[in-house]
């Protein structure tokens, strides 16, 4: 991706790692001259947001493909800043769906635990929670499910890339930050689902769909609602990030 007229967007000041298209539509929509190109089967995306270099890398769902799109990224556009950003669920009974959580460390199912900066505080009145989230490689769907998991990790938000992604950039030392917004909190259960929805590449799968349809047709109800609550999120996640994005171009070195 190169830009003739206003320097190299092959570099990026700032990269994004999301599983999903629909997670980041929101935000490329405010994005200017946005280019798509795909490398190492991983989707592209790249633009300018207020003058700021920004690539977004769909990665699909889950811990190995968020590492392997976190390299890609590193290696193709060289960020001085990654976010892992998407959907997450939370696990608080403060942090409720459409609020935005920021990562202060992040732990796998291995119990490894690693820190983060983000010179953030928590604002649960404009639905703004700073703790912990815990990455794990299955979706946690009923209530008592996240209210366990709350209770052994201490984690607010769960999802299932941000471990994999603060790692890579800890080890090719990268700056980076993990940023979510929740399309389910602890007072109901996601429905069933929901753990056949996606398919491996993090997209929506239309058979199952049809067939969770054809099985349950009250899940027609649910499913719309769950969608209703990813679109609320994503705006809610753009919204955020707009502010993020800005404040890291301005202080980001100048190539």
């Amino acid at each position: 991706m190169t830009d003739t007229e206003n320097g190299d967007l092959a570099h990026a000041d700032i990269g994004l790692v999301a599983a999903m298209s629909m997670e980041m539509a929101p935000f490329l929509a405010r994005c200017e001259r946005v280019r798509k190109y795909v490398g190492r089967d991983l989707t592209f995306r790249g633009g300018r947001y207020d003058g700021v270099r920004v690539v977004v890398v769909e990665s699909g769902a889950g811990r190995v493909r968020a590492e392997k799109a976190t390299h890609a990224l590193l290696d193709a556009h060289s960020p001085h800043w990654v976010i892992s950003s998407g959907f997450a669920g939370g696990l608080s009974d403060a942090a409720r769906a459409g609020h935005i959580v920021v990562a202060d460390s992040v732990v796998n199912a291995s119990g490894e635990q690693l820190s983060l900066d983000t010179h953030m505080t928590s604002d649960p009145a404009r639905g703004l929670h700073v703790g912990r989230v815990y990455t794990t490689d299955a979706i946690v769907r009923t209530v008592s499910e996240k209210r366990s998991l709350a209770a052994n990790s201490g984690a607010i938000a769960v999802d299932m890339e941000s471990f994999a992604v603060a790692r890579v950039c800890r080890e090719r030392q990268v700056r980076c930050l993990v940023i979510r917004a929740l399309t389910d909190d602890v007072t109901a259960d996601l429905p069933q689902e929901a753990l056949t929805l996606f398919g491996e590449t993090g997209t929506v799968r239309f058979g199952a769909v049809v067939g969770s349809l054809l099985k349950r047709p009250g899940s027609a109800s649910d499913l719309w609602k769950l969608r209703e609550q990813g679109q609320r999120a994503a705006a809610a996640l753009a919204t955020f990030l707009d502010g993020v994005v800005i404040q890291l171009g301005r202080a980001t070195p100048k190539s």
